[in-house]
């Protein structure tokens, strides 16, 4: 899964948004001034990195504007407890890719999160003989061109990422679903029927596509 990179030097805000981070998947990395965060930020490899503006050793703003020089293209997210259209713009011209004012609301900002790791990931991904170009959206079995539905897409693609590793339903729902889903699982699995029958899978005992019972979903690529 992506890893993230938090900094703020708040216990209380940085403790409660990492432990959800983890819950959905990520594997973060804290920072608790602008120091730690530069030396992590510009030295790390993480999809999305996660500053409030006011830290000390450097502001946000000037942590920002360090690691951008380094990594131009990593997504950066600015957090502030001002919520004052000036720092949005400070942040905007730091360098920074969005901008959350706090107190914020965590479903909204984990939508957000998602939403710039995905921007961040690779354009082609692969596991096995499982292929996907993700700006074409086209995807390959071996030789094979696979036909898919968009929801379908989304699916292989999150899971292909994420090879390997056991997702949960509820992260698979809120990644490929964004949430827009009531809890209902009918729509996953008949996805998850539908993918296994066009890899070749026999739903009994699937060889891509397998069902961790009582957990989730992992893609293997062996």
């Amino acid at each position: 899964m992506a890893r993230l990179l938090v900094a703020e030097d708040e216990d209380t805000t940085r403790l409660s948004l990492t432990h959800v981070l983890r819950r959905e998947g990520y594997e973060v990395d804290e920072a608790r001034d602008g120091l730690e965060a530069e030396r992590l930020g510009v030295g790390g490899d993480h999809a999305l990195v996660i500053l409030d503006v006011e830290m000390p050793g450097l502001d946000g703003l000037e942590v920002c504007r360090r690691i951008r020089a380094v990594r131009p293209t990593v997504p950066i997210m600015m957090l502030t407890g001002r919520g004052d259209e000036a720092d949005a713009v400070n942040g905007f011209d730091a360098g920074a890719d969005d901008y959350v004012a706090k107190p914020f609301r965590l479903q909204e900002l984990l939508a957000r999160v998602r939403a710039n790791v995905r921007r961040s990931a690779p354009d082609l991904l692969s596991a096995g003989d499982v292929r996907i170009d993700k700006l074409a959206r086209r995807a390959w079995h071996g030789a094979q061109e696979l036909q898919l539905s968009p929801r379908e897409f989304d699916l292989l693609t999150f899971l292909v990422a994420n090879a390997g590793r056991t997702v949960t339903r509820e992260e698979v729902m809120n990644t490929v679903w964004e949430g827009e889903w009531q809890g209902s699982n009918k729509t996953l699995d008949m996805n998850v029927v539908a993918l296994r029958r066009k890899l070749g899978d026999d739903a009994r005992a699937p060889t891509h596509l397998v069902t961790v019972r009582g957990v989730g979903l992992r893609f293997e690529s062996s």
